[in-house]
């Protein structure tokens, strides 16, 4: 894992967990910003991620549990406030552990969490894996369905650290996790929460995410929907305005705890 400190005086940290298949390397221009806003940023690449010619994902979500709490607890050694934000299946990892025990945390930051996918890997796929745990299939998670930013969709197109490949244990493993998460009787801890989701995705359904946000009956809940932006809210061509939003989050957050911020 890396960490990234605040330009001048800190404000809070921001914990990272990025979404599934990529590496926290496309979260450069997200860790720039914070920083000049005065976050201290820690993050890294989840078990299996980031890494030059990998095929498959074949790792358990065991894995990426314990690696996230080890960022939380990275996030937490400087005793300030601590902001955690998932993107993806990052972010339904991280509301996991947060319906599972309490997490020292003075908000959470949700983009386009996975809680029910509309882009599947193919039907055959999906039962021909039936016949082995090990049977790889392809998500099929292109470039073009995350983003319409030109810039990201060239600078990606042929990203080596990036594969939707995985096996059949892996997808398994990721329906049980979308399954616990929807329980109606699995709730997360009572934190500031900022859903934000793109109207235009194509991998979720940004009605469950809100449906399920708002049967939390948290305190403190903003649930932001951007007209026309796809998966990655933070790689789109609006994405400062996505950023300036969530920035607001965090500053009235801290403002609530009584700190000062300009």
């Amino acid at each position: 894992m890396w960490k990234w400190e605040a330009e001048g005086q800190p404000k809070a940290v921001v914990v990272i967990v990025h979404n599934a298949y990529e590496h926290h390397r496309r979260y450069v221009w997200l860790i720039q910003r914070l920083r000049n806003d005065g976050f201290h940023v820690v993050t890294g690449d989840l078990p299996g991620h980031g890494k030059e010619g990998l095929t498959v994902h074949s790792e358990t979500f065991k894995e990426y549990r314990r690696f996230i709490k080890q960022l939380v607890m990275t996030g937490l050694d400087d005793n300030l406030p601590l902001f955690l934000y998932g993107h993806g299946l990052g972010a339904t990892c991280l509301l996991r552990i947060m319906q599972m025990e309490q997490v020292e945390c003075a908000g959470i930051i949700c983009s386009s969490p996975w809680l029910h996918l509309e882009h599947q890997p193919p039907l055959l796929a999906q039962m021909l894996t039936k016949l082995s745990q090990s049977m790889k299939l392809n998500h099929e998670i292109t470039p073009a369905l995350l983003s319409r930013n030109a810039e990201f969709l060239e600078q990606y197109k042929d990203d080596a650290l990036y594969t939707s490949v995985i096996t059949a244990s892996w997808y398994r493993e990721l329906q049980i996790l979308l399954k616990n998460v929807m329980q109606k009787d699995s709730v997360i801890q009572d934190v500031p929460f900022l859903l934000l989701t793109g109207e235009a995705d194509e991998i979720t359904d940004p009605d469950y995410s809100r449906k399920w946000a708002q049967a939390q009956n948290l305190s403190e809940l903003q649930d932001k929907r951007w007209k026309d932006l796809y998966h990655d809210v933070m790689q789109e061509p609006e994405r400062e305005e996505v950023y300036v939003y969530m920035r607001s989050f965090m500053k009235n957050v801290l403002r609530s705890l009584g700190y000062v911020i300009e």
